[in-house]
């Protein structure tokens, strides 16, 4: 039977984000449901690596302690769970929730783990990428290719009576939006009302940046209690039309400039906004505060649905070798300079081994290239970055910066260095008649 209304909280807006207000909001925010969206582009592929090297992993590695910590409150509260923690492991994941529902004695609860995103085997070498040339054209070794699934098949895990969904490679507002096809009974050709919805849970994807996270400039924009910023949940009723809020007492605030610049977030163009289940359009988009921390969600709409869906790839592009010196006091950058200068004289005996090298003064043109440093500088951090093709090649970047200590400039300390592998994102496009997801039930007693 369709409802009313329906109040859903956004847990998680990367994978490693804050704990504590996704509890909060499972204990006090009287909600439906809870979203957890924990994936970005080259997330997966780590994931995939990792699920290569142990079939039990490839999923999110804040799940157990996550899901441990909120679980508890959801369960007594009967929040139905969504996230797309499985990452590459969505079945995997599924057991591991299962294993912390018997361990909190929680149960029964029904664990729908959706599978279907990984289309590595099934996709062209010769598929356009939208960088430019195609699948097979692009340096490096694939080791994922993951399609942007949609809202349907969450759909049906909760009409089946899911507690609990997790998936891996989903549309970001997809998670937030098969509540609503699901409390709603939309259809799924209902462009407008679809538009809508995604509008919602393009707001809400990245929790704490629409409740002034990412959003404060002190002086400009200020933002109240940033450390215990509270994250947002939307009420929504039958049309799609929604107010986002959060908890009373909690940091941070909602107003129409935050949701403003999150409802600007990755949107290129505002009229066809592509997701598996609809193309939304934004430009009706109205914003309007109703209060304190209250802003009302109207106007949005949508035309069909893409014939294709979108697919993320990861290819692994070698390694990242970085290694950091800082130096202070009068004469610092110039001192700075000279360590960079013999560190880049060293590692011209590697060759060809290096793909990429940058040497930055951190605090002078790292991020913005500048004619000088400042005459007043005091301080420098120096960084010499490389990638390279052999995990060798990156540990003797750090080992060079190390080497400083007692073969360089006078006063250098602090030295960190890490080495890890590199992935690269790039995108193509597949057929839908050529991904296959399904669902994996994974029940507690």
């Amino acid at each position: 039977m369709a409802r009313d209304s329906i109040r859903i909280g956004s847990g998680a807006g990367f994978s490693g984000d804050r704990i504590d207000p996704a509890v909060a909001l499972a204990e006090k925010g009287q909600l439906d449901c809870l979203v957890f969206e924990c994936l970005a582009e080259r997330t997966i592929a780590l994931a995939v690596r990792a699920w290569r090297d142990n079939p039990d992993a490839g999923y999110d590695p804040l799940l157990e302690e996550r899901l441990s910590a909120v679980l508890p409150a959801a369960v007594a509260n009967k929040v139905t769970i969504l996230s797309n923690m499985g990452a590459a492991n969505p079945v995997a994941a599924a057991r591991a929730t299962a294993a912390i529902i018997r361990k909190l004695g929680l149960g029964p609860q029904k664990i729908a783990a959706i599978t279907g995103d990984d289309v590595l085997a099934r996709l062209s070498p010769d598929s356009p990428l939208m960088e430019g040339g195609t699948v097979a054209q692009w340096p490096g070794d694939l080791i994922a290719a993951n399609a942007y699934l949609g809202a349907d098949l969450l759909v049906r895990a909760l009409a089946e009576g899911a507690n609990i969904v997790i998936t891996g490679r989903v549309a970001d507002p997809s998670l937030f939006l098969a509540p609503m096809v699901h409390a709603f009974g939309w259809a799924w050709d209902d462009w407008g009302t679809l538009g809508q919805g995604t509008v919602v849970g393009h707001l809400l994807e990245c929790a704490g940046q629409v409740s002034g996270g990412y959003f404060a400039d002190p002086g400009v924009k200020d933002v109240v209690g940033l450390a215990e910023l509270g994250f947002p949940f939307a009420d929504v009723v039958a049309n799609g039309d929604a107010i986002i809020s959060k908890l009373s007492g909690s940091g941070g605030c909602i107003t129409t400039a935050t949701c403003t610049e999150q409802l600007l977030y990755e949107l290129h163009d505002p009229a066809c906004y592509l997701t598996p289940d609809v193309a939304a359009d934004f430009r009706g988009v109205r914003l309007e505060e109703r209060g304190a921390d209250r802003v009302a969600i109207t106007g949005g709409s949508g035309t069909a649905r893409p014939e294709q869906l979108k697919v993320t790839l990861g290819y692994h592009e070698g390694f990242m070798g970085d290694g950091q010196i800082s130096y202070a006091g009068p004469g610092c950058v110039a001192r700075a300079k000279l360590a960079l200068a013999i560190v880049e004289q060293r590692l011209k005996r590697l060759g060809p081994e290096i793909i990429d090298l940058r040497l930055d003064l951190i605090g002078v043109n790292s991020v913005s290239p500048v004619a000088a440093a400042p005459a007043d500088q005091r301080e420098v951090r120096a960084r010499v970055a490389a990638r390279t093709r052999t995990l060798q090649g990156a540990t003797l970047i750090g080992r060079e910066v190390e080497a400083l200590y007692t073969n360089g400039p006078a006063g250098g300390g602090g030295v960190s260095q890490f080495v890890k592998p590199l992935v690269a994102a790039a995108s193509t496009f597949i057929a839908r008649d050529q991904v296959m997801p399904r669902i994996h039930w994974e029940n507690v007693p």
